[in-house]
């Protein structure tokens, strides 16, 4: 799994549970509209999923979300399509206040995928 962590202020009156919960399903198979090929697959197994929540030391109403996402939701040797997928239209959600991906931990085959310049930090 594609593991992230979210700093997140819920709106008023949304509780932190479910604001996590609409981060994880926003940022990976989740949409306001219907889409004519939700019936063609199950996305249970391509969905975020928030597992754990931790209030923020010494900050009111702010949360730290932990998000997993299956690696399989990702195009192979993408950042583009990772990137997109997890901060792209996340952040205008309106369940909250504010938003920021504070950490991002991908798994070493994944990384493998990524073509890169063929010098730098080794896998």
């Amino acid at each position: 799994d594609i593991l992230a962590a979210f700093r997140m202020t819920p709106q008023p009156g949304v509780p932190p549970e479910e604001a996590g919960a609409a981060v994880a399903a926003e940022s990976s198979t989740g949409t306001w509209t219907t889409v004519w090929t939700d019936g063609l697959t199950s996305l249970d197994r391509y969905k975020g999923r928030c597992y754990d929540i931790e209030p923020v030391a010494g900050e009111e109403n702010q949360y730290i979300a932990y998000v997993a996402y299956p690696s399989d939701l990702f195009e192979e040797g993408s950042v583009t399509n990772l990137f997109t997928s997890i901060v792209g239209n996340v952040f205008g959600f309106k369940a909250l206040r504010a938003l920021r991906l504070e950490d991002l931990r991908i798994p070493p085959a994944y990384t493998k995928t990524f073509q890169g310049p063929p010098h730098g930090i080794q896998v």
